[in-house]
């Protein structure tokens, strides 16, 4: 296993940060990479990624594959002897090793004729590393400066990378955070395989991710749950934090980090008992409000062009400047600021396990945890979705949030529940959201359109539109409440929950 963390460099700040590398331990080593792959990318589809190395005058075959966690990764290397020339790859050399055996499968399932592996692309960096001590751990800080090459296209590399080679995994973001708020890097999680693999295909974007479910290990307890639920939320969180920050996103990376980060302070502020220090959870959601609702001003950007001026332009309105001001340079901006990266090395470190192993009861002792928070969740929603049709603008924006939080709390514990009625009220849910969504997205508008017509009168049409539109928004959004809440008179997915005999693990 491969244990690293690796960050963009602001152009501004590489030359300083090459001199704070430079002491007299440090060390510069030329490596010249080829990258290969079958004609059909069978291990790239599988998460593979192998490579043939020049490290100085040594050659270095080495194979990478998907890890458990958000610093791991497998990881096999095999020094070859002095040979004149450049030596063939050969999977064979990796035979044996748990990432040797996925190679193995990629290509037998290629199929035959279609296994030849061939180069994608190279990398020619230069690399000035060193070891230091901190935290009990001794971590090997390496600076990559040159580029990847494919078919006469190329990319600049300008990286540091953090690996630690013995002791405690929280030293890592302990140490990275300090290097962050001194040079202003930001976390890319993306490989230089991945982005090599980009530049063959000629790909400018790839998807955005999306939301995966909490695998809880079996037998887990509530710190353990805590954990996988925090790294679930930052694993949809970056990557598509990392497309930002490198201008590669589309609208939908921002949508979904927004999820990402919405997931994330729900599990904070759900499960914060969990973790060991509620004080510390509560504080680091508190801290994600600021950056979140930044975003928020983007995303309403992208509601306003995509979203509602096709309709209004439908509807007649005449042609206006409708896009509104993005502060602080926009979302790319915001996500490559060291505040922002601070704050995801922070909920890195708090959603790594315990040194030492915790007796926090096990399954029986998660079943009670979850049945508590779920439980005083839904007591919530059920009293706004009552109230819903007397409450203030305000409130009606709070039941929206509340019942965000619920629906994500509820994903994170689909492996306790009951699976029919689960997805029963979470189906629901998402309906109630799609309609409260709505009715939101024409009150942010009115008050941005409101806005834009103190500057251009043919604002005005825009703003009687959405007015218009308004309440039958709010009924709709109320009969999806009124929908929901009628399961609350059915059999709910958490009412079993502890028994040990009943329990049916989500698919």
């Amino acid at each position: 296993m491969e244990t690293e963390l690796k960050f963009q460099i602001p152009p501004a700040r590489s030359a300083a940060l090459r001199r704070a590398m430079a002491t007299a331990s440090a060390r510069t080593v030329r490596l010249q990479a080829l990258y290969a792959d079958t004609a059909d990318q069978r291990l790239a589809a599988a998460g593979l990624a192998l490579r043939l190395r020049k490290e100085g005058r040594v050659w270095v075959q080495t194979l990478k594959g998907r890890g458990d966690g958000l610093m791991r990764r497998l990881e096999h290397e095999v020094r070859l002897p002095p040979q004149r020339g450049t030596p063939a790859l050969d999977p064979q050399r990796h035979a044996g090793t748990p990432v040797g055996e996925l190679l193995a499968v990629a290509l037998a399932q290629a199929g035959e004729g279609s296994a030849e592996l061939r180069t994608l692309y190279r990398t020619d960096i230069r690399r000035l590393h060193r070891r230091v001590r901190h935290g009990g751990a001794v971590i090997e800080i390496a600076h990559d400066h040159g580029r990847i090459s494919a078919d006469g296209r190329s990319v600049a590399v300008d990286e540091i990378e953090f690996e630690l080679v013995s002791g405690p995994p929280a030293a890592l973001p302990a140490l990275a955070a300090r290097w962050v708020a001194r040079f202003g890097l930001w976390w890319d999680v993306r490989t230089k395989s991945e982005r090599g693999f980009r530049l063959a295909l000629g790909q400018d974007q790839v998807p955005a991710v999306k939301a995966g479910a909490a695998a809880l290990p079996a037998g887990a307890g509530p710190r353990q749950a805590w954990c996988t639920v925090l790294q679930t939320a930052l694993a949809q969180a970056l990557p598509n934090a990392a497309e930002i920050a490198a201008g590669t996103d589309a609208p939908e990376h921002l949508h979904q980090l927004r999820v990402a980060l919405r997931r994330l302070r729900s599990a904070l502020r759900w499960f914060a008992e969990w973790g060991g220090d509620a004080e510390a959870a509560h504080a680091l959601e508190a801290d994600w409000r600021e950056p979140f609702g930044r975003l928020g001003a983007a995303r309403d950007s992208d509601v306003l062009v995509h979203g509602l001026q096709p309709a209004l332009q439908a509807a007649g309105a005449p042609p206006f400047d409708a896009m509104p001001a993005v502060a602080d340079g926009g979302p790319g901006e915001i996500v490559r600021g060291m505040e922002f990266t601070g704050l995801l090395l922070r909920t890195l470190a708090v959603s790594l396990p315990p040194l030492q192993a915790v007796d926090d009861g096990g399954s029986a002792a998660l079943d009670a945890a979850a049945r508590r928070v779920v439980r005083r969740a839904w007591r919530r929603v059920m009293k706004d979705a009552e109230g819903f049709g007397a409450a203030s603008v305000e409130e009606q924006h709070r039941t929206r949030k509340r019942l965000k939080r619920f629906r994500y709390g509820l994903e994170f514990l689909m492996p306790l529940l009951a699976r029919k009625p689960a997805r029963r009220l979470h189906r629901a849910a998402c309906a109630a959201l799609d309609a409260l969504g709505h009715f939101n997205d024409l009150h942010t508008a009115e008050t941005h359109f409101r806005a834009c017509a103190q500057s251009d009168a043919r604002a005005w049409f825009a703003v009687g539109w959405v007015v218009a539109s308004q309440p039958q928004a709010r009924a709709a959004a109320a009969r999806a409440l009124t929908r929901m809440a009628r399961l609350d008179a059915s059999p709910l997915p958490w009412r079993r929950l502890g028994q040990r005999g009943q329990r049916k693990p989500a698919a």
